[in-house]
């Protein structure tokens, strides 16, 4: 048995370890604060040129953005896609299709035909080739005053699935050349209806082709769109043909008599964008046909104003001239994301979560026409 000294000999040794641990905590506890008192106090004296510091960083890394050092080359994102992988069986016959409906569309311009007798011109082409057709009228109030019109539209049953899934191929009556100033696009309506003829003659579709012609510019494919899912407008006819859920959505923009460059149009409403896969693919599959591919009709690589700023030898650097390509596609896009505003008509179906862009072919006296715009 312990003797009573032993006893108090070692409450002494605990309560002293005891002590020191606490202590030792105690003043951790103390410097750990202090530290943080002191940073904060550091920070607060400082804080104008810390924030000074930030912009300036965050400004420059946005002025960085257009180099082509940062970006990623073209590439596609889901390995089950495989363009490029397939035969092109578009010939010059369709061609000569195409070049005798734009007859007809020119015939009909001409003799200033009403929204009804196009209509009418186009549902009857599509039941020459073997395509249920129909119209829709429509009639709305709008930001920009009354919109009244006719769309045609006609749909390709698929041979091989039972029609819950459908794409579609459109073009507006009016180009988006001027944001719908007039100009009419009457090539890339026959486009539409050679393409129909083309595709009609095959059998591999898993999905349903929906073929849209919209009066107007964006009005007639708004209406036709809101009748689809549902929200009518008022004083607008129902759809007497639908198909299933729409998953990707090609306009196809052609206003010139002949293209250089395809321009690629993707902003929805209220800034909402396809997939990138979407553009990738139409990127890739151009690049084999020898059509350029450009973001918007931005042929021209550089400012023109540039030019009375800086020496020739740094606006021939091809960095810089990447660069000020670039840049220019970033600020356009950046205005229509701003403005909450579609590029082209495939911006509306965007809001119904369809991955859709316009193909714009750039007018200009060459090369290519109907022959590579179809493939």
């Amino acid at each position: 048995m312990p003797t009573e000294p032993s006893v108090a000999l070692w409450k002494r040794v605990v309560l002293k370890i005891t002590t020191r641990i606490r202590n030792g905590q105690s003043d951790a506890s103390a410097t750990r604060i202090r530290r943080q008192k002191a940073a904060v106090s550091f920070l607060t004296r400082r804080l104008t040129w810390f924030k000074l510091a930030l912009f300036i960083a965050g400004y420059a890394w946005m002025v960085m953005i257009p180099s082509p050092r940062l970006g990623r080359r073209t590439y596609i994102d889901e390995n089950a896609l495989q363009p490029n992988q397939v035969n092109t069986y578009w010939s010059w016959n369709d061609v000569h299709a195409a070049d005798v409906y734009l007859d007809h569309l020119e015939q009909l311009r001409d003799s200033n035909a009403t929204s009804h007798e196009r209509a009418q011109f186009m549902m009857a082409e599509f039941r020459k080739l073997g395509i249920s057709s129909s119209s829709q009228r429509y009639s709305f109030m709008a930001n920009t005053g009354q919109s009244d019109g006719i769309n045609a539209y006609a749909i390709l049953k698929s041979p091989r699935a039972p029609g819950n899934e459908a794409m579609v191929i459109s073009a507006s009556w009016l180009s988006r050349t001027g944001e719908g100033d007039g100009t009419l696009n009457l090539r890339g309506v026959a486009t539409v209806l050679a393409l129909a003829g083309f595709l009609k003659r095959y059998s591999l579709w898993a999905k349903d082709i929906v073929f849209v012609v919209g009066d107007g510019y964006l009005e007639g494919m708004h209406a036709w769109l809101a009748a689809y899912h549902g929200s009518l407008p008022s004083n607008s006819e129902t759809l007497a043909l639908t198909s299933g859920v729409i998953w990707t959505a090609l306009s196809i923009d052609y206003p010139g008599h002949s293209f250089s460059h395809l321009g690629l149009f993707f902003e929805g409403l209220n800034g909402r964008l396809p997939n990138q896969d979407l553009l990738n693919s139409i990127q890739r599959i151009s690049q084999k046909e020898g059509v350029p591919v450009v973001d918007y009709d931005h042929v021209d690589q550089q400012w023109n104003d540039l030019h009375s700023y800086l020496p020739n030898f740094i606006l021939e650097d091809p960095e810089i001239q990447g660069y000020t390509s670039q840049a220019k596609n970033i600020i356009r896009q950046f205005g229509y994301q701003a403005r909450g505003r579609p590029s082209g008509i495939h911006g509306l179906f965007h809001q119904f979560r369809i991955d859709a862009i316009t193909m714009f072919a750039v007018p200009a006296t060459g090369p290519h026409g109907f022959h590579a715009i179809g493939r």
